[in-house]
């Protein structure tokens, strides 16, 4: 039986009822298996889902409050900058991207560094930030890292990378490529001076970031069911001909394979990481 008279057709009406709403937009978080959570409640959880652990992706300043005593940092390094070096233009020139994508995100590139304590732990992290043309790879990043690198060795501190990037940067080609040489001989330098190195891998680290240093870390985390790999799986399966394993490159598969140490819950990182930077270093 067919209730034609509960439909409405008359399209573009403005009675008002779509625009109402009982909350403000941005209030309220549906994670991927339907579940409702109250934004302040996310917040307060390290924005992890209490009804099904699922990890909603952040950025630098939420990583920040949540790991630095207090939410209180300094940020080092802030104004290095990209530039178009090679006149780069797809659908728009790199220049514009760029600065649409500062615009929108108030962030100068995919990566920020910043000392701060962990637990009293004197510590100096870098967090990438999805938001930012997805935590791509460039120039900057990759000088960022030396900084940061330099600056660990000159004051004897832990350094820490938080991953999440979908990897290197198309628009700079070739010199997006090579910062993962420049970042690998600068990591040495730090092994070198017995100063540890954890990275955290959030959702997703793909590409030239997991060729390269988010996988030679002294002590390798992940957040739960992070997708972690260099290409794709569609790429893979057309690649390979074959159907992929189930749960093929979550953080739970990429340790059953020994690839990554730990699969540590955003509400345990802060704990996770000081414990394990005294460790390494002694203390």
């Amino acid at each position: 039986m067919a209730f034609d008279w509960f439909k409405r057709k008359k399209k573009n009406i403005t009675t008002g009822t779509e625009e109402k709403k009982d909350v403000p937009k941005g209030l309220w978080h549906q994670t991927p298996s339907g579940k409702i959570v109250e934004h302040d409640e996310l917040k307060r959880n390290n924005y992890v889902s209490p009804e099904d652990g699922f990890h909603v992706r952040i950025g630098s300043a939420e990583f920040y409050d949540i790991l630095f005593d207090e939410g209180k940092f300094t940020e080092l390094h802030p104004d290095v900058e990209s530039i178009d070096m090679l006149k780069f233009k797809d659908t728009k020139a790199y220049t514009d991207r760029l600065k649409e994508v500062k615009s929108k995100t108030k962030l100068k590139d995919s990566i920020r560094n910043a000392r701060g304590s962990v637990n009293g732990v004197d510590m100096v992290i870098s967090c990438m930030d999805f938001a930012f043309i997805g935590g791509s790879l460039g120039s900057v990043m990759g000088e960022k890292i030396r900084r940061a690198v330099d600056y660990c060795i000159e004051h004897q501190l832990p350094y820490m990378i938080i991953c999440q990037s979908g990897g290197a940067r198309m628009q700079e080609a070739a010199y997006s490529l090579m910062q993962l040489a420049k970042v690998q001989s600068k990591l040495a330098q730090l092994s070198d001076k017995k100063l540890p190195y954890i990275a955290y891998l959030c959702d997703p680290t793909f590409g030239g970031i997991t060729a390269s240093f988010a996988m030679t870390a002294d002590v390798i985390m992940a957040e739960p069911g992070a997708l972690i790999g260099f290409a794709g799986p569609r790429v893979i399966r057309e690649t390979i001909g074959r159907d992929l394993p189930e749960g093929f490159q979550t953080s739970e598969f990429i340790q059953e394979k020994g690839f990554v140490d730990f699969i540590v819950k955003r509400t345990e990182i802060k704990e996770t990481v000081s414990k394990t930077v005294k460790l390494l270093m002694n203390k």
